[in-house]
């Protein structure tokens, strides 16, 4: 059965991650790319794949997390929250567009890999193939980050030793 629920949250992600693309338009292709794997777990929830979607809804989001807290973007961006906040009540645009969509896509992430493990919890735990899913959405997860990672890393200019 589709998850409407689920379906709603991967398409907010993919519409955050394509928001970017306008702020940050010198990281379409990236931010395209990011939007992508949301789409591809749409599309499993739509034809029946839940225990892959669920699987892959957790994963993913996770990974962002722990990418975006590791490398302390995550961090500068919540300290600039308060600031950005008060502007949007106040009827102003916020001056780091950016910022506001990460919190958003951070806060979207959590509930995403809330509602998956619930419903993994409820229709998978257990399984025999449970274990083997996870590997398999570990090992496309690992993939997908790793070519973003080393796509990212090859964008920003490095500087000429001397």
């Amino acid at each position: 059965m589709i998850h409407r629920g689920l379906a709603t949250l991967s398409g907010a992600l993919m519409v955050c991650f394509l928001l970017l693309t306008g702020f940050e338009p010198q990281f379409f292709v990236l931010h395209f790319y990011q939007s992508l794997i949301y789409l591809l777990i749409i599309l499993m929830l739509f034809y029946f794949e839940d225990h892959w979607a669920y699987a892959l809804g957790i994963m993913t989001s996770a990974a962002w997390l722990v990418l975006h807290a590791g490398t302390g973007l995550l961090a500068s961006t919540f300290r600039q929250i308060p600031s950005e906040t008060s502007r949007l009540f106040s009827g102003l645009t916020p001056h780091n567009g950016v910022a506001v969509i990460t919190v958003v896509i951070a806060v979207l992430s959590a509930a995403m890999i809330y509602f998956n493990w619930v419903r993994w919890k409820r229709e998978f735990m257990g399984a025999r193939k449970e274990s083997s899913v996870f590997l398999g959405s570990l090992i496309v997860v690992t993939i997908y980050y790793g070519v973003l990672v080393y796509w990212f890393w090859h964008l920003i200019p490095q500087p000429s030793g001397s």
